[in-house]
């Protein structure tokens, strides 16, 4: 089980290549590097796809590099790669589209580039539940941007960060506080953030190879072999990190969700809970000192975990726990009957959701 904290991270697949690939049907199943001009022979790649990383292409490395390998490549008989500008205005706009779908599933984002972002999904009632949420994420920035993430969840963001690197692409890794050293433990020590080449070579050198053998050296001997960043490899090989989020982002919505001890089709045991959740989130609401909604979302998940939404927005601001409740009733009463559940589901999940807020 997790301790307290669930915070996932989101990193999205090979981003600016994806992109160009989707914008550019030509291009599908290419190798493709975004970045520097190969023909000015300066500069490093933004990214790689992955068909162009099976040749050893990967961020950073010098377009010279890249170019050669794509050479070695075409004289192999292979696919040569296609390298690209590409348009910083074109990513940063999607790029802006994937936070806000983040934004609607997690009250508390941290964008980390244009392609990242932690987010914290401790609101959810159970570890199943997140699964879901990340789930529900993922398959919307698919559905609205033709685009893949993966996602990592763990009880600190160390955890959840390297765990979104480990089943690309399209990959969702969830790792448990009581799992996270049997998780770590066989990776390569280069696994963890900040250990970059110079520290891989002089850990190599101490043979040093997994971030178990890196676990099992004590606090002095790393301080003694790299100083204070010693002290931080101790603490990442024991899976600790922090689980602090810092968000810029201006608060889009507020909303709460409410999964049943039993699922059930109840209409009075379910309207119920509805109107209590109608309430909180009047109380989030204040708590964010905002006043006032236009649009209310209604989640309903049923026991085969199939989820629906529906939203009704207003023609002018809304401000009191009545309005929001008779807006809510009418988006939930047709889930008993034909008109959105005709199969008769029992219900598992309701959420209520505020938006175009001030």
């Amino acid at each position: 089980m997790f301790a307290n904290s669930i915070i996932a991270h989101l990193d999205m697949d090979a981003f600016f290549a994806a992109v160009e690939e989707r914008n550019n049907p030509r291009f599908a199943g290419k190798p493709i590097a975004v970045g520097a001009d190969p023909e000015s022979g300066r500069g490093v790649l933004s990214t790689a796809n992955y068909a162009a990383r099976k040749y050893g292409l990967h961020s950073a490395m010098p377009v010279r590099k890249a170019w050669q390998l794509s050479e070695a490549a075409r004289h192999r008989g292979e696919e040569p790669v296609i390298f690209l500008r590409g348009s910083w205005r074109t990513y940063s706009r999607i790029s802006q589209k994937i936070m806000n779908h983040i934004q609607a599933h997690s009250p508390t984002i941290q964008q980390r580039g244009v392609d990242e972002a932690y987010f914290d999904l401790s609101h959810t009632s159970s570890i199943m539940e997140a699964i879901h949420v990340a789930t529900e994420l993922k398959n919307a920035i698919k559905r609205s941007e033709d685009l893949t993430a993966s996602i990592g969840i763990g009880p600190n963001k160390l955890i959840a960060k390297i765990a979104s690197d480990h089943d690309k692409p399209d990959g969702l890794t969830v790792v448990p506080a009581d799992a996270v050293q049997s998780f770590l433990d066989p990776l390569p020590v280069r696994t963890i953030p900040g250990i970059g080449p110079k520290a891989g070579e002089k850990l190599r050198r101490l043979n040093i190879h997994s971030i178990y053998d890196l676990r099992a050296c004590t606090l002095p001997e790393l301080h003694y072999h790299f100083g204070k960043w010693g002290e931080q490899m101790y603490e990442r090989a024991h899976g600790r990190g922090s689980t602090s989020l810092v968000s810029d982002r201006v608060r889009k919505s507020v909303g709460r969700d409410r999964t049943f001890g039993e699922d059930t089709l109840d209409v009075n045991y379910v309207t119920q809970k509805c109107m209590a959740l109608c309430e909180q989130a009047v109380e989030d609401l204040h708590q964010e000192e905002l006043h006032s909604w236009r649009t209310v979302t209604l989640r309903v998940r049923f026991a085969d975990f199939v989820t629906r939404s529906r939203a009704h927005t207003a023609p002018q601001a809304c401000v009191t726990a009545a309005q929001l409740k008779l807006a809510v009733l009418h988006l939930l009463l047709p889930f008993f009957d034909h008109r959105e559940n005709a199969e008769q589901k029992q219900i598992r999940l309701v959420g209520v959701r505020l938006s175009k807020l001030r």
